[in-house]
């Protein structure tokens, strides 16, 4: 990465989850990409909501990030992830909502409200 963005954490704070995420991954062959890079581009996109494909090329590559992602989004058997687990350790605030995503809470708000008081859509 180029420029530190508002969602990175310090490199600090990531080597205390580093082996955490190091643990999902099989060892077939050596690790080409930065985790550090890879971790601080999932917050990013948490952070932002922008999607996969249009990531700045100040990131790796969107498939590459997309990948670990996905590895690290699989559940355990307590319903949690190790990306989830990560996030808490470091200390990270998390996503800000987004516009879209306030629009879409209130408008199901309002149909719930309506369907209570015996309104259909």
């Amino acid at each position: 990465m180029i420029a530190p963005y508002a969602s990175d954490i310090s490199r600090e704070q990531f080597e205390k989850i580093l082996p955490l995420l190091q643990s999902v991954r099989k060892r077939t062959k050596p690790t080409t990409v930065d985790l550090y890079e890879v971790f601080c581009t999932i917050l990013y996109l948490l952070r932002s909501g922008c999607q996969w494909r249009i990531l700045s090329k100040d990131f790796p590559e969107w498939h590459t990030v997309h990948s670990y992602f996905a590895k690290w989004s699989e559940l355990d058997q307590d319903g949690t992830s190790v990306l989830e687990r990560a996030i808490k350790k470091s200390g990270w605030r998390g996503p800000r909502e987004t516009e879209a995503q306030r629009h879409a809470d209130a408008s199901d708000r309002g149909c719930a409200a309506r369907e209570a008081h015996g309104y259909s859509r």
